[in-house]
């Protein structure tokens, strides 16, 4: 049995762009535009309102002279208003080709907003499209309110229909203009219309205010709608529209009599466009799109996927471009680690995994984000580690710096049995806590070795909470050492790669060959 193909029109250029404090330039519209054509592939847009401004204007004509050398200008629709000969002029100077006229659904509407009688509004739409189709503009038209109006005025709204199946229209476009209908209502409102005007095209237009757009959207189509109007990212006015992704998503999933022309893989990328463009950031657990969405974060559900895929859906990552990812934290197991590890291409040894696998946990219990580009440096120092013997301890220390005032440091530290307290300044907090340690080895008539280099690493694309690896090389009685140190904090990193050193040092009276100069070199 053949499918019965459903239109996307997407409308965040329009409707979308009523998001509080989001106006796209014309450059962007035209760059939205494209995608959305192009590469996402949806049937319509609708880009604008008529007569809102002269910026408005301009990304229309923008958008329409592409169209227009494309062949997509049949695609490209504008919200107009039953306002005479006003819209109608503005299309024909924007270039545009298709209108969608914003009329009354709502008996509530028409009279308290614009005070007319059915019959009046009815005249004034008739003039509307007549003057439009002598100028070769084509016609949707728009129902507003038009959930409200199906609640308490459905005879209006019959009425209205009647008179439009005499008219030369397209389509017809049934929005929840407030986002109030329930599942149930939207499928039936929806069926009773298809049922009663069958050769003529409904299109459905829900809102997200209770967030139940999506179930809307699922019942209008099992109801028999011919076409959606969905956002990016579900942008809109007050909670939003229907998102797109989410619905080609369902639509795909549980509607297998349906089919759009939607490419599932071009979402995520149109999505993260919109999201720089609008400046609106995409929620990290918003479906499809949300950076968490595809993520693990359970360690048992880490080893379920290993073992048949037990914890995968058919919302495969894949599909739209995107792929699993295993989050590394507290929750974290062995599974967890070793997916992310065989993305880098490391293996492990049971005993090394274990100790990774243990330091992760200890960063997550400190509310680290760790991220798999921080997996080297943790496997380098958790491996450095093991090989050095703790019998010095920096127990405490309290690194200070402020405004016009040499940084200072306060160290206590444990050699065996004895603990040490001592204060310096320096020209930095590390070179304070130096000189507080380089103190309690003079006591005891040990010279500390030399600094050769001083470096610091964080991952590519590091965030100012990444790990931070510091790498010293000290001169080690004529033998160049190096020690590391990780931590999200450098100079707290570069206190662990010393604590190091010190515990490579033999803890006799016997100086080292080479003394510590009066200034550590820093980089």
């Amino acid at each position: 049995m053949p499918k019965r193909y459903v239109e996307i029109m997407d409308t965040t250029l329009r409707d979308g762009e009523q998001t509080s404090g989001v106006s796209f330039s014309a450059s962007e519209k035209l760059t939205i535009a494209q995608l959305l054509l192009q590469e996402v592939k949806v049937d319509r847009l609708e880009i604008a309102s008529a007569r809102v401004s002269e910026g408005e204007f301009q990304a229309v004509k923008k958008i329409t002279d592409w169209a227009q050398t494309t062949g997509f200008l049949e695609k490209i629709e504008v919200l107009t208003f039953v306002d005479g000969e006003a819209s109608v002029n503005w299309m024909l100077k924007a270039g545009a080709r298709v209108m969608n006229l914003l009329t009354k659904g709502s008996l509530n509407h028409l009279t308290y907003q614009l005070k007319k009688t059915p019959r009046q509004h009815f005249e004034d739409i008739a003039r509307v499209i007549a003057l439009a189709s002598s100028h070769g503009i084509s016609t949707n038209v728009y129902l507003e309110d038009w959930s409200n109006g199906m609640r308490n005025s459905p005879g209006y709204v019959f009425e209205c229909l009647d008179f439009l199946s005499t008219q030369p229209i397209r389509r017809v476009l049934l929005p929840d203009t407030l986002g109030v209908l329930t599942p149930a209502e939207s499928y039936a409102f929806v069926k009773a219309i298809v049922d009663r005007y069958p050769d003529q095209h409904f299109d459905f237009h829900a809102h997200n205010d209770y967030d139940l757009s999506i179930a809307n959207v699922l019942e209008a189509v099992r109801a028999g709608a011919h076409g959606l109007h969905l956002t990016v990212n579900g942008m809109g006015e007050r909670a939003g529209n229907a998102p797109l992704a989410s619905t080609i998503a369902v639509l795909n999933d549980f509607v297998p009599d349906v089919e759009t022309s939607v490419v599932e893989q071009s979402l995520y990328s149109v999505s993260k466009i919109v999201e720089t463009f609008s400046g609106i950031r995409i929620p990290a657990n918003k479906p499809i799109v949300g950076e968490n969405v595809f993520t693990q974060t359970a360690g048992i559900h880490a080893d379920g996927d290993k073992k048949n895929n037990l914890y995968c859906s058919h919302l495969m990552p894949e599909r739209f471009g995107r792929q699993r990812l295993y989050a590394l934290g507290k929750t974290s197991g062995k599974a967890n680690i070793e997916n992310n590890l065989r993305e880098l291409g490391i293996t492990l040894s049971d005993d090394d995994l274990k100790k990774v696998t243990q330091r992760i946990i200890e960063l997550g219990d400190r509310k680290e984000v760790v991220t798999p580009e921080d997996l080297p440096y943790i496997i380098s120092d958790v491996l450095d580690s093991n090989t050095i013997e703790e019998k010095v301890l920096i127990l405490n220390y309290v690194l200070t710096h402020a405004n016009n005032l040499k940084p200072s440091a306060t160290l206590q530290l444990k050699i065996g049995d004895a603990v040490f307290e001592e204060n310096a300044q320096g020209d930095g907090q590390y070179d304070a806590f130096m000189n507080a340690l380089k103190k309690i080895y003079a006591k005891q008539q040990i010279s500390l070795p030399m600094l050769t280099d001083y470096a610091v690493r964080i991952p590519p694309g590091g965030r100012t909470d990444a790990l931070c690896e510091t790498i010293i090389t000290w001169n080690i009685q004529g033998k160049e050492v190096k020690t590391r140190g990780l931590d999200s904090d450098q100079a707290v990193s570069a206190i662990k790669a010393t604590q190091k050193m010190l515990n490579l040092l033999n803890q006799t009276p016997e100086p080292t060959s080479k003394p510590w100069p009066e200034k550590p070199e820093l980089v």
